[in-house]
């Protein structure tokens, strides 16, 4: 049961015990009062009148009396008590809405903030009344999303400055080593190894590259449209992978979703056993659309399957080739744009990927 249900029968409940209690002590006045013996004082009658009844037919008529008086105060007390009970709850129902609509605004507003992509946020209860235990609970409320609202946006601060500032000496060092390369007098050895140099820089960017595209994910979308996902997933889906790609169009940005579908195909054909295949299909359901990714990749037991999904989880066979955020890009896209991803383990080897996003 609701609160305001439970208050309802609580109100209703206390009034029947205060009710059943008045009436019964009523009761008990009643019957010890009319219950006195009458005394009866005999003597002659005059002639011409009928004669007087006898005193034990008085105490019959007078025990009669009594149980009638008694019984009808017990149905008439009871009737008049359910009614009043009925009106006393339907009063409770509407005083405990009245008491409770503070708080269904705190609630509507954590609500909302939740659904929310960004948590912080600039919204706020701003409740205004009583200084009472609900205000309490509002401005408590509004204090801590304040909290969360100036976290946030120093974590993108940092995310975004963090990033400027590595990839600076991480473009001046492709630089200086593609120089190096390509002098005349450069030696075997050092062409041999600027072309590490150059795939471990390579793998730095797309590190940071992947950090910022990350962080970016977690934020709020400011702007939603129609997306035609079939034709985003192929534009990014390459030679040799099989498609089925049925209208879809979602809601939400085009930019993200084109990077949550290269994300999945990358990491589709990068965990992959030799010769086997990659297929990628987009339908629409009521209400939402539907990227799904599986291949034929190793086996993977069910028990590991959550984990892929957090940040830097890699493989072992494949550790040296990707950062370990392909997976943790593409949850955090799907939740900014209120959808969800599930996996599936393939019991003959490989993933099932499907991500669920709200259809436009």
């Amino acid at each position: 049961m609701s609160l305001r249900l439970r208050l309802t029968v609580l109100y209703g409940g206390l009034f029947l015990l205060a009710g059943g209690a008045l009436l019964g002590v009523t009761y008990l006045l009643f019957t010890q009062q009319v219950g006195r013996r009458v005394t009866f004082i005999t003597g002659t009658v005059p002639p011409g009148l009928p004669p007087l009844p006898s005193p034990e037919s008085l105490d019959e008529q007078a025990r009669q009396v009594r149980a009638a008086a008694a019984t009808s105060l017990l149905t008439q007390g009871a009737i008049a008590l359910g009614a009043v009970a009925v009106l006393a709850a339907g009063l409770g129902w509407l005083v405990a809405g009245r008491a409770l609509a503070p708080l269904r605004k705190v609630t509507d507003t954590a609500r909302h903030i939740a659904a929310a992509a960004d948590p912080g946020g600039h919204e706020r209860i701003g409740l205004s009344g009583p200084d009472d235990e609900v205000k309490d609970l509002a401005d408590a409320f509004d204090v801590m999303v304040e909290r969360l609202d100036r976290s946030f946006d120093a974590q993108r601060r940092f995310v975004a400055n963090a990033s400027h500032e590595l990839r600076t000496p991480l473009t001046l060092n492709r630089s200086l080593v593609e120089v190096a390369m390509h002098r005349r007098t450069a030696s075997d050895d050092v062409r041999q190894l600027g072309s590490k140099l150059l795939q471990i820089n390579s793998r730095h960017e797309k590190l940071i590259s992947g950090l910022l595209l990350l962080a970016r994910s977690e934020s709020a979308l400011t702007e939603r449209c129609p997306v035609d996902l079939a034709a985003v997933v192929a534009h990014v889906v390459p030679p040799g992978v099989t498609e089925d790609l049925g209208e879809a169009t979602a809601l939400g940005d085009a930019l993200m979703l084109e990077r949550l579908a290269h994300n999945l195909v990358e990491n589709a054909l990068r965990h992959n056993v030799e010769g086997g295949w990659v297929r990628v299909a987009t339908r629409s359901l009521p209400g939402r659309v539907e990227l799904e990714v599986a291949n034929s990749g190793p086996v993977i037991p069910p028990a590991e399957v959550p984990a892929l999904f957090d940040p830097f989880h890699r493989r072992a066979r494949v550790a040296a080739e990707g950062a370990g955020l392909g997976l943790s890009i593409v949850r955090s896209v799907a939740h900014a744009h209120g959808g969800e991803v599930a996996a599936t383990a393939r019991p003959e080897g490989g993933l099932v990927v499907v991500v669920s996003l709200p259809g436009a």
